[in-house]
């Protein structure tokens, strides 16, 4: 009798994004590359096997247990289930390949089999798109996409583009993922280990007893402070964006954006691409809100915003090594300037903070507790925000993949808890692209939210151009009101 597969152990906080699917919210994050020519599938599998697979753990299935969690082998493992063809009727377009993307979004991974899957789709604009869908478990947004990318070549018949190897460590430059926050933090990884063990003892008892957190935050240490601080956070403001979260997801993405544009706005208000963006994304939030007939007055959305905890020379590795944020987006600030202000200020009181470690801590809890322990934990990160929002710095270089050049990139990433929107951004070739996923309880129609993003950007290079500059100092806010009047 032949001997079974081999297991590996599952990383505790691996362990917990596998555990963490829910039929309204599965762990999956998807992406869609966009192509001007059809893609061939033999020579796409051809790639997906010389490259994607020599990742081993994608020849591997989850196999979850009361006591943990492991890799297994597929013995049965046929590329064919994983690559997989598919094409859009008639003349399609974005309308109907957001259609697909939405019910993909929402279809779940098959438990048996390794949890990921590529869908070429065919019939789109006269071209091919490639829809990849991979389970959380396997690695975070930025290992993914760093293996999406060991994929592709800088030319139609090569040479690859991104290498394997581990690539000399760099400085982060100014607009890079917010992981540069952590260069201050040493032991980053050890640190959020020992977290994790107290929580798994203490976490449930501080989110469900406000008093002890309170006394934690006057004696405790920075790091038990922030714990309870985050125990202690007050919910975002109730919007038609938060709720009790259905089964229906839909997806949209915006028309990209110049990132050469993007930089000189920033550098002419004194904000980073993050700070810009994120304004333009509650900008066009409020907007969809008042288009609702929703009150939008002192209105504070908060978003869970996850930061790179790994060195970018490790960006290779498979496996979950980020923590979270919470960030608070002015969305009742109708003045753009100002909003763009007060999202840079919110942003800067975030940095050096501990909460990335903390965030996961709590996910290394989950993972390695009782299912009991995640629920609550689980619940207590979700209620107190409203969406997930992510920045991916791409590659600037055109790519191309199986020899076809690709002309676009947007990426989802998922929501945890009843958590109903998710936004990303990524840039790529010298353009930024904004992509919105949401629970079709709560915003039906992202679309519509999406095609703000584009016009308050719009309005903040008008006040740029038009408005009086002092001498020195920020914009005041009161003249950016008067250009737009």
């Amino acid at each position: 009798m032949a001997a079974p597969p081999r297991r590996e152990k599952m990383s505790a906080v691996d362990t917990a994004w596998l555990r963490m699917d829910r039929p309204h919210n599965l762990m999956v994050i998807c992406g869609v590359l966009l192509f001007r020519k059809r893609v061939s599938l033999a020579r796409l599998r051809k790639v997906v096997a010389e490259r994607f697979l020599v990742f081993k753990r994608f020849k591997q299935r989850a196999v979850e247990t009361p006591g943990g969690a492991y890799w297994q082998a597929d013995s049965h493992f046929d590329i064919e289930r994983h690559v997989v063809h598919t094409a859009l009727p008639g003349r399609a377009g974005r309308k109907e390949l957001q259609e697909l993307v939405s019910r993909l979004a929402t279809t779940p991974l098959d438990p048996a089999r390794p949890m990921w899957q590529f869908h070429l789709v065919d019939n789109y604009h006269g071209g091919s798109a490639l829809i990849a869908r991979m389970h959380h478990s396997y690695a975070d947004g930025i290992a993914l996409v760093r293996v999406i990318l060991s994929m592709t070549d800088a030319g139609p018949d090569g040479p690859p583009a991104m290498p394997f190897a581990p690539q000399p460590r760099r400085r982060a430059a100014p607009d890079d993922a917010m992981g540069q926050w952590l260069a201050p933090l040493t032991g980053v990884m050890h640190t959020a280990r020992k977290v994790g063990a107290t929580l798994l003892e203490k976490g449930a008892e501080l989110w469900s007893d406000p008093a002890k957190a309170v006394m934690l935050a006057n004696q405790g240490t920075a790091l038990t402070a922030e714990l309870a601080k985050m125990a202690l956070m007050p919910q975002d403001s109730p919007t038609r964006f938060k709720g009790k979260a259905s089964v229906g997801k839909r997806v949209a993405w915006t028309d990209p954006l110049p990132l050469s544009e993007v930089k000189a706005i920033g550098r002419a208000l004194g904000a980073s691409v993050n700070d810009i963006v994120l304004s333009c994304v509650a900008g066009a939030l409020r907007a969809y809100l008042v288009d609702k007939g929703d009150e939008v007055a002192d209105v504070m959305m908060r978003a869970l915003v996850p930061v790179n905890l790994r060195p970018m020379e490790k960006a290779y590795k498979l496996g979950n090594q980020f923590g979270l944020v919470f960030l608070d987006l002015p969305i009742g600030i109708e003045n753009p300037v100002e909003r763009l202000y007060a999202v840079r200020a919110n942003m800067n009181a975030l940095k050096g903070s501990y909460q990335p470690v903390l965030a996961l801590g709590l996910l290394a809890a989950m993972g390695s507790g009782p299912k009991a322990l995640q629920e609550v934990l689980l619940q207590a990160l979700a209620r107190n925000a409203s969406s997930v929002m992510t920045n991916v710095p791409g590659p600037q270089a055109p790519l191309y993949l199986a020899g076809a050049l690709i002309d676009g990139v947007i990426v989802w990433v998922p929501q945890s808890g009843d958590i109903g929107m998710g936004v990303s951004i990524i840039s790529y070739n010298g353009a930024v692209q904004f992509g919105l996923i949401t629970d079709r309880a709560f915003c039906p129609d992202p679309e519509h939210v999406s095609a703000r993003f584009g016009d308050e950007f719009e309005r903040l290079v008008l006040v740029t151009l038009m408005a009086p500059w002092p001498r020195d100092g920020d914009l005041d806010p009161a003249e950016a009101e008067a250009v737009l009047a």
